[in-house]
């Protein structure tokens, strides 16, 4: 899967674009070279991340406990996430941000592999949620000025199937690892070579890219419609669209319930990988094509038939009629995320004024980031007190409630300058 953005004279590349990177073979260079970083962090991540309920089980821990150390670990990063925005449209450099967020997350992996309590697996998620949220933002503006307009939905479907790539091959490293006979703590501490190559290539290959305070700096008008006249210089559109997105994240509990959910069905711990491996293998083979596929047909429609997709998902895990039932929905599941996860940010990128696109990713994950901690606390009680279907009815109803509101609304394009 190769993303090559069309060939532009400089005149006619994206007037958001730095001088220096108006040359599109250097505006490539930052598609592959995030990619690649994205593939190697994400091998690290899910070669433990798959594995975390079962460790937790190991130690003494359940479903209510799991719900609290995700709950807090997203609340710390949605506020890292709001920083990081509002700090990406200022600082001369977003790159060490980026290195930082990075480097912080790979290096407080490896030491899960010396746990001995949830409080200790808490503290490390903090972290590695943390420097997720540090990075997010100005990784995803920088990516926004490396690339026109008409191919942000391409760029950021590119990077998601990189993403997703290491998330399938994390999981079957962890899957032949358990298979050979070593244990959970071994595999933390192999996850932490891909996630060391992960920040080399961050450092080392991507290039920076327009500075947020010469932005700031240059007195650049706002694009028509866009920037003026809404809440904090952002647009009434912007907010509604996060309105839906944030009603939906109420019900996006962490994927961790998912595997606790197909235990409950016969589904050995052992094979929570493997789970992730047939998520992410859909997920990988669709976001490239659907970020594509954004570029030319309305993104909101799109998004809303990803969150019809994960009301099916979670209605079938609700419901759990068979271990067969429980592998098909996990497959499907991998196409919610690929027709929501870049399609939405490529959304933003497109919709916003480039002098304001920090503050734009930092609003939308904050608030999608807050009610992910309220989704996870509230399905680890709903679980408790209820039982495990509850939770999952639920959250395919708001999922369904907020695909009708994005219906409702009416896609805003960006008139460009060009």
């Amino acid at each position: 899967m190769i993303y090559d953005p069309p060939r532009l004279s400089a005149s006619a590349v994206d007037s958001s674009l730095s001088p220096e990177n108006q040359n599109p073979r250097d505006l490539r260079s930052n598609v592959y070279s995030f990619g690649a970083t994205s593939l190697l962090n994400d091998t690290a991540s899910e070669m433990a991340y798959w594995v975390i309920p079962a460790f937790l089980v190991s130690i003494g821990a359940g479903p209510a406990t799991l719900g609290v150390i995700e709950g807090i670990a997203e609340s710390v990063a949605s506020f890292a996430k709001l920083f990081s925005g509002y700090l990406a449209d200022r600082v001369p450099r977003r790159k060490p941000l980026v290195i930082s967020g990075y480097a912080v997350a790979n290096l407080a992996k490896p030491v899960l592999a010396m746990a001995t309590s949830w409080w200790h697996v808490l503290i490390i998620r903090f972290a590695d949620r943390l420097a997720k949220g540090v990075r997010g933002a100005p990784r995803d503006v920088m990516l926004s000025e490396s690339v026109p307009k008409a191919g942000l939905g391409g760029a950021f479907g590119l990077l998601q199937a990189m993403d997703s790539a290491g998330a399938i091959v994390g999981p079957l490293i962890a899957l032949l690892l358990l298979k050979f006979g070593h244990g959970l703590r071994t595999i933390f501490w192999i996850a932490a070579i891909p996630g060391l190559a992960s920040i080399f290539v961050v450092w080392a290959l991507v290039r920076e890219t327009k500075s947020g305070a010469a932005s700031a700096a240059s007195g650049a008008p706002a694009l028509p419609g866009f920037g003026k006249g809404g809440l904090g210089g952002l647009p009434t559109s912007f907010y509604y669209v996060v309105a839906a997105v944030t009603l939906f994240s109420i019900g996006n509990s962490s994927d961790m319930f998912l595997v606790l959910r197909a235990q409950d069905v016969g589904i050995a711990a052992a094979l929570a990988p493997a789970l992730g491996l047939v998520f992410n293998i859909t997920y990988t083979a669709t976001s490239w094509p659907a970020g594509r596929w954004s570029d030319r047909v309305s993104k909101r429609a799109m998004a809303a038939a990803g969150y019809v997709v994960f009301a099916v998902v979670y209605a079938v895990f609700a419901w759990a009629p068979s271990r067969a039932a429980i592998w098909g929905a996990m497959a499907f599941y991998g196409l919610f995320y690929s027709l929501t996860n870049p399609v939405l940010r490529a959304l933003v990128a497109q919709t916003i004024d480039p002098e304001s696109r920090g503050r734009a990713f930092g609003i939308f994950y904050f608030s999608t980031s807050v009610a992910t901690l309220l989704a996870s606390v509230l399905t680890g009680e709903l679980w408790k007190m209820f039982g495990a279907a509850m939770p999952f009815y639920l959250s395919a109803g708001l999922a369904v409630a907020a695909a009708g509101m994005l219906m409702l609304s009416s896609e805003q394009r960006v008139v460009s300058s060009e």
